[in-house]
Order: structure tokens, then C-alpha cells, then sequence
């Protein structure tokens, strides 16, 4: 399962894409095991990535990401 960021940039607001972040859970990985685990991996995506912003967040499947917004 990934959690999918929707991020902006900071300085340039209008610049905005969706970015998947890997969430490592067992097999077959449930929605709500990827809902609590999420704000650790948001805040740690964070700290490593100062320029951006995230907006709003979601989990999916892996390949549901990667798309300018």
C-alpha cells in the first residue's frame, strides 16, 4: 500500500504534484492499517523534503501516483 501526498511548493504555490511514499504493511495490507499509520510517515516525509508543503494525503494501491496536480 502507499500513501499518496498531494504537495506544493512553497515558494511557488502553484507548483503542485502528487507524490507516493511507500508504506510498509503486512499482506494483504487494510485501509485502516495505512489511515493510523500514516502521520508518523507524513511527519518524517516532512522533516527530509523543507521546500514542500503537504496539502492532503490518501492511501491506495502502489502505481496510483506520480501525476502533476
Amino acid at each position: 500500500m502507499e500513501l499518496i501526498l498531494s504537495i506544493c511548493l512553497i515558494a511557488s504555490p502553484g507548483t503542485c504534484r502528487e507524490e507516493a511514499v511507500s508504506v510498509g504493511l503486512e499482506k494483504p495490507p487494510a485501509p485502516v492499517q495505512c489511515l493510523v499509520g500514516a502521520m508518523p510517515v507524513i511527519a518524517e516525509w516532512r522533516e527530509t523534503h523543507p521546500k514542500w508543503k503537504v496539502l492532503k494525503w490518501r492511501c491506495a494501491a502502489p502505481g496510483s501516483s506520480g501525476r502533476e496536480i
